[in-house]
């Protein structure tokens, strides 16, 4: 990850929510070739294509 500023993010999640993310964490363990993989990181690539997926709806939408 590169040296961007960097912000906190606390939030409280249900047990359901976290199970999931410490799931998608080790699935990107298993399959990534990056060494260790933390949550931030994961939340930040899940975020980072939710927020693509969310521009090329819009843009859809708007032709």
């Amino acid at each position: 990850m590169n040296l961007e500023e960097r912000t906190q993010l606390n939030v409280r999640i249900s047990k359901d929510t976290f199970d999931k993310l410490e799931e998608i964490v080790e699935y990107y363990q298993e399959n990534t070739k990056i060494g260790r993989v933390y949550k931030g990181d994961v939340l930040t690539d899940i975020i980072e294509k939710s927020f693509e997926v969310m521009n090329k709806q819009k843009k859809a939408i708007r032709r």
